[in-house]
Formats: structure tokens, C-alpha cells, sequence
């Protein structure tokens, strides 16, 4: 189940398609059965949940919070679902973000999305083997939902 929210109107965004995309990524990564919620929000709200989990004052373009298995039901099956956790991505940051590498808001938002919940699933980019191994599950993942991969180098 994805559990879809946008605070950002007027977008241009194709939230179907974007719920569709991540039903299929879950699938993917082995986690068809989990549940994911996914927001669209601006800057100023990416900033303050930054500021508030991270110490970082600035915007950003996606964070992920992951829900300890112990919490969610995973290991005693106590929970009606398993939730994974949350992806919250920043339209304003993607936006700019996609005409920096002429692409689509819309592919800039599923690469995105696939760099949150590679980061809910555990993944990491802190060293440079972890980077590495991000780096191919994104471009796998990536595959699996028909993106063409036109970035060099992709932002953290």
C-alpha cells in the first residue's frame, strides 16, 4: 500500500503514475507486500524537517525515515501492515534539480523516489562502497520502471 500526499498545488506532477511507479519499485526490491508513505512538499517544509531530524538548516531534496522493524509488526506480525517508513521529497528542489539535468520533473521525482526508499530499505552513501552499491540498486531499480538513467554523477 502506498499512502500518497501532496502539499504542493498545481504541480504538473502525475501522482498516479508516481504511486504506480513506487508499487512497482517496492515489488522490486522484494517488498511487495509493505506499505510506503510517499509526500510532496516545497522547500520550506523539506528545510524544517531537515533542521528538525538532520541539524541541517537548508532544503534538500529527499529525506527518508525508516520504521525499526520492531515498530512496524515486521517481527511479530502484531501489525495489520508492515510500513516501511516515509519518503518526503521537495517539488521545488526536484524542479531545479531536473533542469540542471534537462530531464522531466516527473523522472527527476522516480529517481528521487527510488534514493528514499533505497535509504528506508537500509541503503546508504556515507562511504564509498556503500555508494557504489546505492549507485547500482538505483540503476537496477530504475530499469524495473522504464528510466532511462541520464545522470552522470546524481546528487545525494
Amino acid at each position: 500500500m502506498i499512502y500518497y500526499r501532496s502539499d504542493v498545488r498545481r504541480s504538473g506532477v502525475n501522482s498516479r503514475a508516481l504511486i504506480a511507479a513506487a508499487k512497482k519499485l517496492l515489488a522490486a526490491a522484494g517488498e511487495s507486500d509493505a506499505s510506503l508513505s510517499v509526500s510532496l512538499v516545497g522547500d520550506a517544509a523539506i528545510r524544517e524537517l531537515n533542521r528538525e531530524h538532520r541539524g541541517k538548516d537548508s532544503a534538500t531534496d529527499v529525506l527518508s525515515f525508516a520504521i525499526e522493524p520492531e515498530f512496524n509488526g515486521a517481527t511479530n506480525g502484531s501489525a495489520p501492515e508492515r510500513m516501511l517508513g516515509d519518503v518526503v521529497i521537495s517539488v521545488d528542489t526536484a524542479r531545479r534539480q531536473a533542469d540542471g539535468y534537462d530531464a522531466t520533473l516527473q523522472d527527476e521525482l522516480y529517481r528521487l523516489l527510488i534514493h528514499g526508499i533505497l535509504h528506508v530499505l537500509g541503503h546508504d552513501h556515507e562511504r564509498v562502497d556503500e555508494r557504489r552499491a546505492m549507485e547500482r540498486e538505483e540503476r537496477r531499480l530504475a530499469g524495473t520502471i522504464e528510466l532511462a538513467w541520464p545522470y552522470e554523477t546524481a546528487p545525494s
